[in-house]
């Protein structure tokens, strides 16, 4: 915030911001600073904002970072506004850079499978253009309705079928970003193929806008499969049993695009939340999804299933069939945050090992007596345990901070990484020496200082 020593009036801040933004427009009113400073994630790790600038250009973009070098401001940059890591939330006297009504298809090219878009195209609506071109845009985070590409490439997202088609960084070829200073670059292209220069590309991908303003980006679309997608519902004795079953499905040569894991206590949950009866069929549930299945397919998934002993399995090609059982996931979230203070972790680790960290979180939680619901991409060996108390208990309990320091170092014991796919923001960002070592850590911090010398980025994001 402005303190009784600046040399410069806030009145003058917000003219230059208005003459230098030109297309879009400048907001100052506090309710509207209110709502876009904090995204309700967790209270206390927010600050004030100055200013909210909705950007309509590439030049509106340079004029915020113009206004911000000449007063020495932090910039954050919001695309959709649905980070769960405090990733976009404002601090104290920064302007808040929407990219969100840059949200135009460029170019979407059937012949070459690519795409161009500016940030703020909605990964859904993305998804329905290339349909109708017989292709498909693979990322599908759980906040494909409503996330926008930019944040999807600024976090690096993931989503439920990243266990065949990757995460956001395997489908970004180009693009072009706003540096601190102004410039323009334009990386990367329309090639699937590109070894020219240092792969500056996919340095942008995951930066959390510290490193600059991503305004346009090149995707891969891939063309829709044929044949039937088969989708099933399966429930084992517990989650290490369905960890173990999981390894064998993504090794078996099916390729399967999806593979879900929920745990009792998420089932217990969603039936809460939906008035359903999963949780008294076991203790874990399976969702898969394989794409172009064929019969041999179909029958090594039920011989891998009854080998592990899975019940009440449901395997369907119907479409409604497919959407009723997919709604089970989609349920999760609500159905756990709903009456509770929660905070969804996200770790990953090798797919091997993955019953190894399951067993252990239930091993903790019970210690401590903390509630913890653990689902997550159980292909790719990333879970997202949520972590919950009370919401007659305003601060963290304890408790909840040492269940969540033993859940990391336990991730990162077994050759894992504490951040899968929700990026690092300001929750995780002091873990960066514990996590990558101390060499990486300075040579990450002398790559923000040649990007974004001033520190004006999103500053205390990241790498802190």
């Amino acid at each position: 915030m402005e303190t009784e020593f600046s040399a410069y009036d806030q009145n003058d801040i917000l003219a230059d911001l208005e003459a230098n933004v030109t297309d879009g427009e400048v907001f100052i009113d506090h309710d509207m600073l209110e709502k876009q400073s904090f995204s309700a994630n967790l209270p206390g790790q927010h600050g004030l904002a100055i200013a909210f600038v909705e950007a309509k250009s590439v030049e509106d973009v340079q004029g915020v970072m113009a206004t911000a070098r000449k007063f020495h401001l932090p910039v954050v940059t919001q695309n959709r506004f649905t980070s769960t890591v405090v990733g976009a939330d404002a601090v104290d006297g920064a302007v808040i850079l929407s990219t969100a009504k840059m949200d135009q298809i460029l170019e979407l090219n059937q012949t070459d499978a690519y795409a161009v878009v500016q940030p703020g195209v909605i990964n859904a609506k993305l998804d329905e253009a290339a349909r109708k071109q017989g292709l498909f845009y693979a990322p599908d985070p759980a906040s494909k309705p409503m996330s926008g590409i930019g944040g999807n490439i600024a976090t690096n997202a993931g989503g439920l079928s990243g266990v065949r088609y990757g995460s956001t960084r395997d489908n970004v070829l180009g693009l072009k970003v706003v540096l601190a200073d102004g410039r323009i670059l334009k990386l990367g292209g329309k090639t699937t193929k590109q070894a020219f220069g240092y792969d500056l590309t996919q340095l942008f991908v995951g930066s959390e806008g510290t490193l600059g303003v991503i305004v346009e980006a090149t995707v891969k679309l891939m063309p829709l499969p044929l044949g039937d997608s088969l989708m099933g519902l399966a429930f084992f004795k517990d989650m290490p049993t369905l960890a173990e079953a999981t390894t064998e499905l993504r090794m078996s040569g099916i390729y399967p695009a999806m593979l879900e894991a929920m745990d009792v206590n998420t089932l217990k949950a969603i039936d809460a939340y939906k008035g359903t009866n999963y949780s008294s069929k076991s203790g874990a549930a399976l969702i898969l999804r394989v794409d172009s299945i064929t019969p041999e397919g179909e029958q090594i998934i039920k011989q891998i299933l009854t080998k592990y002993q899975a019940g009440n399995v449901q395997l369907t090609t119907d479409e409604k069939e497919q959407e009723a059982i997919i709604a089970v996931r989609q349920a999760m979230l609500p159905a756990i945050f709903t009456g509770r203070n929660a905070v969804m972790e996200d770790m990953a680790v090798p797919t091997s090992k993955m019953a190894e960290l399951v067993a252990y979180i239930q091993k903790i939680g019970e210690e401590n007596e903390v509630e913890i619901f653990t689902a997550g991409h159980a292909g790719d060996g990333n879970l997202h345990p949520t972590v919950t108390w009370s919401k007659d208990t305003t601060a963290t309990p304890e408790a909840v901070k040492l269940v969540l320091r033993q859940m990391f170092k336990k991730a990162l014991d077994l050759g894992g990484t504490i951040s899968g796919e929700h990026a690092v923001g300001m929750l995780k960002n002091q873990w960066n020496n514990v996590e990558l070592g101390s060499d990486v850590d300075y040579v990450q911090h002398q790559i923000k200082a040649l990007f974004d010398p001033m520190n004006l980025l999103n500053p205390k994001r990241k790498i802190n």
